[in-house]
């Protein structure tokens, strides 16, 4: 009983875990309109001689949140900063955004009447360039959009604006005196996430019911810039310039924050001034802050959280208290057996390595890779005393310092071992092997660094997947089109953690990372890894990989496809819609396959119920469905590396029934494979997932 009650203790502070930046710290949950959601920092993939960055801020809007709709505040500095410079101490570039606010139509409590607006919200942009000595107007009085109200507040010629949101919303991207394009405004959150799960003390997947994205039908308030490559780059250099896709020389790092005046003085109303109930005072206090996803709700613990948001990332190389949660990180006590990881089923996907390499410990509170610090193995690698060998290898239990904190801390530079595994001697991870990253910049903490030199992937492609670095890894580590050891594009090297695209699934992804996945793409292979063990001779392919490869949190994808041009982020929901409260299951992206966005006009998994049996299989299984209606069906069966073994259903019509389809796997080796079952209709299309397991 002691131990199931210590490990329940362990267990509660992961209600805090894995929301992205939504009410994360105690202090900001009650302060929302400065609260930090989520940062994106991305090439344009329209636009590829710019980047795009996305700050997100005010979480979990109602859209029908009326009479006092959500809007920017005023006496808040929202502010983006971009380091670009090793050389120069701090932020290099700051964009800061203050915003102003006017009742044009005090006597109604209606937000929009008669074509005149309350809140009507307008802003300044400010730009630095000499790290915040300076500022320099670059735009004034720009444009809010009202609330997305419903229809007779917006479209309505007679009582409301005589206008369409579209147009409000495309009319409100303007350009600033320095070139940038600049949109703010009200925006569908484009984070997705099954809060209510993983709130159940890390239900995620759910054991039992539906995987739901929490955060579907909400909005956020967004600010984004579209900015010229070279006006990023340190010495202004267009990116043609590059002298390969990983030219370090291109690597920036971005961060967000919102600060308030010191004191607030609180005053009642008066006759003369009906709508002053405080004034605002004193220095600017930075109250909240964002660089990579998940920091400050998945690593940071709740004692230190708002300290957390009141730093900058370049506190973070003199007040180290901090690295102690990524070198040994409270969730990997759930991801160990030996620890607490029974205690949470949904993660049984996930371990981390004990053994790896039957040499290598990255359990909490071992010792990782310390014992090769000064080992003259270690030449000419990045674990070099004389290269970064100190920063990586700082102390004895802390395991985690070679993976998880550099992530988070200086980004990954393009140096053995973070290399992948492919050209590597079998168990050498020391090797040189594959380039597939280089966005190191060891100048500050938690940001998010992009090399913006690498080129987008095409939301079009069938390559495109959410699953960002880690889908580039798996190609570079099993397609034969990016074997060998030289630079060379694979796709989706320009996602998570190499910048953020909005399609990234960074929940999935930082689970995984927490797991160990970049450990064993460079080499580090999982426990039940040894040589020349599996089918092909030191295939690193083991089942625990497959087991990691193949978690999933059960929502995948966006509740709805994002724009496919500046500033990407959908139009908000409206206050009016039919579509709010509604529950949206995903099963949508293939585990390692391409990804696609899910619509609001595609039916869920309610009307299309399948299973499998028998399920671990030896010689084949028996897919089992039932159709609610007349429906095209194809049922397609996947590797883990999302390729197609057998197309068993191929757009077939079929009537209203139940139906089985047996799929042969003989011949197949062991290890972890998917169906997909895909269904379209009139209403829609739906597409179910299964894991099956081939013994």
């Amino acid at each position: 009983m002691k131990k199931i009650l210590k490990s329940i203790l362990l267990l509660l502070p992961m209600t805090s875990m894995l929301a992205s930046s939504h009410r994360e710290a105690p202090l900001i949950a009650n302060d929302p309109l400065a609260d930090n959601t989520d940062l994106y920092a991305f090439r344009s993939p329209d636009v590829p001689n710019s980047v795009t960055i996305i700050a997100n801020y005010i979480p979990v809007q109602i859209p029908h949140a009326g009479p006092n709709f959500y809007s920017f505040g005023e006496n808040i500095r929202y502010e983006i900063h971009v380091d670009n410079d090793i050389n120069t101490p701090g932020d290099d570039i700051i964009y800061r955004f203050t915003f102003d606010q006017v009742n044009e139509d005090p006597t109604t409590f209606f937000n929009i009447r008669l074509g005149q607006q309350n809140l009507k919200t307008t802003y300044t942009l400010e730009k630095s360039t000499d790290g915040g000595a300076t500022f320099n107007q670059v735009l004034i009085n720009g444009t809010v959009p009202p609330p997305h109200i419903g229809d007779r507040s917006i479209t309505n010629g007679l009582v409301g604006l005589g206008t369409n949101y579209q147009s409000l919303f495309t009319s409100a991207i303007q350009t600033a005196s320095t070139g940038e394009q600049v949109f703010c405004g009200s925006a569908d959150d484009p984070f997705f996430v099954d809060l209510a799960g993983i709130f159940d003390l890390g239900d995620a997947p759910r054991q039992t019911g539906t995987p739901t994205d929490a955060l579907a039908c909400l909005n956020v308030h967004s600010i984004a810039l579209q900015i010229p490559i070279e006006d990023l780059q340190a010495a202004g250099l267009p990116v043609d310039s590059a002298v390969n896709i990983l030219d370090g020389r291109f690597t920036i790092g971005v961060w967000a924050s919102a600060s308030r005046p010191a004191v607030r003085t609180l005053a009642a109303p008066s006759v003369n001034n009906p709508g002053a109930a405080y004034t605002e005072s004193g220095n600017w206090i930075q109250v909240s802050r964002l660089g990579m996803p998940l920091t400050n709700e998945a690593i940071i613990p709740i004692g230190m959280k708002d300290k957390w948001n009141s730093m900058s990332p370049y506190d973070e190389i003199t007040d180290t208290v901090m690295d102690e949660f990524f070198y040994n990180p409270e969730l990997a006590l759930y991801m160990d057996d030996s620890l607490f990881g029974g205690a949470v089923p949904a993660l049984a996907d996930l371990r981390i390595q004990r053994n790896s390499l039957q040499a290598f410990d990255f359990g909490n509170g071992n010792d990782g890779l310390f014992g090769l610090k000064g080992d003259p193995a270690t030449t000419g690698t990045a674990l070099d005393t004389a290269i970064f060998g100190n920063l990586l290898l700082p102390k004895a239990g802390a395991p985690r310092s070679v993976d998880l904190w550099p992530i988070f801390h200086t980004g990954v530079p393009n140096l053995a071992p973070y290399q992948l595994a492919e050209g590597k001697a079998a168990d050498s991870p020391l090797d040189n092997g594959k380039p597939f990253i280089n966005n190191f910049l060891p100048n500050g903490g938690d940001m998010l660094r992009l090399n913006m030199a690498v080129p987008a992937t095409p939301r079009t492609s069938t390559d495109f997947s959410s699953l960002g670095l880690i889908n580039a890894a798996v190609l570079g580590l099993t397609d034969p089109t990016y074997a060998g050891t030289s630079i060379q594009f694979i796709p989706n090297m320009d996602g998570f953690p190499n910048g953020r695209r909005l399609e990234d699934d960074v929940t999935r992804i930082e689970l995984q990372a927490v797991s160990g996945v970049v450990l064993a793409a460079i080499g580090l292979w999982y426990d039940d890894y040894t040589a020349g063990q599996f089918p092909i001779p030191d295939n690193p392919v083991s089942p625990n990989l497959l087991s990691v490869l193949g978690y999933s949190t059960g929502v995948e994808a966006n509740d709805t496809a994002f724009r496919v041009s500046f500033p990407y982020v959908q139009l908000p929901w409206k206050g009016n819609s039919n579509k709010l409260g509604k529950e949206i299951a995903y099963t949508q992206p293939s585990i390692l396959g391409p990804s696609a966005s899910v619509g609001y006009d595609e039916y869920n998994n309610e009307n299309i119920t399948v299973s499998a049996y028998p399920n671990p299989m030896i010689n084949e299984t028996t897919i089992a469905y039932t159709l609610e209606k007349q429906s095209t069906v194809e049922i397609s069966l996947y590797n883990t590396s999302g390729k197609v073994i057998s197309r068993n259903i191929n757009n077939t019509s079929q009537p209203e029934g139940n139906y089985t389809k047996q799929l042969n796997v003989n011949g197949l080796p062991g290890g972890i494979y998917f169906a997909k079952i895909a269904v379209s209709n009139e209403n829609g299309k739906a597409v179910k997932l299964i894991k099956l397991i081939k013994k």
